[in-house]
């Protein structure tokens, strides 16, 4: 059995009416997010969301994404009354990089919680206003992935 992209194994149901055709003519044109990005002035991890349905696009987005992936003016790329359904996952996730990212979640979660809370007081880092940046990161022992998430803090509200 031949290897599948991530692309080809949509993860969620609940996706936007354009993300099939959007992700077949990324792949047909070889082009990455960074790229399709670069043409919408936005994050690379913001457009793959927003192909993932994590994101919402607006219209006009929609409309420059379309041409700068050759999609005919004649297809119909809207997103509606679509509303994204963020955060939609199984329990355990099955995707290594995926599972990877939730033990990492597991192990250092209080860790990473009890810091906040020393640096910042009680509250949380946000994901609404958050920044996440994805790097490779040459090493000598082989390259690293460096995983940034740059995210608000919120304070909780005292009432």
């Amino acid at each position: 059995m031949a290897d599948q992209s991530p692309e080809q194994e949509l993860p969620y149901a609940d996706l936007p009416p354009f993300s099939a055709l959007f992700f077949e003519a990324k792949a047909k044109k070889g082009l990455t997010f960074e790229q399709i990005a670069k043409e919408l002035g936005k994050s690379e991890v913001w457009v793959a969301a927003g192909f993932y349905g994590q994101a919402k696009f607006t219209e006009e987005e929609l409309k420059t994404i379309a041409t700068f992936l050759d999609i005919p003016s004649a297809t119909s790329v809207s997103n509606g009354q679509w509303w994204p359904n963020r955060g939609i996952a199984p329990m355990i996730p099955k995707d290594p990089v995926i599972y990877r990212l939730y033990e990492g979640v597991l192990v250092y979660g209080h860790v990473i919680k009890a810091i906040i809370h020393e640096k910042f007081g009680d509250g949380i880092m946000s994901m609404i206003d958050c920044k996440i940046h994805v790097e490779k990161k040459p090493d000598p022992k082989g390259d690293r992935v460096l995983l940034t998430f740059d995210g608000k803090f919120l304070p909780y509200s005292r009432w």
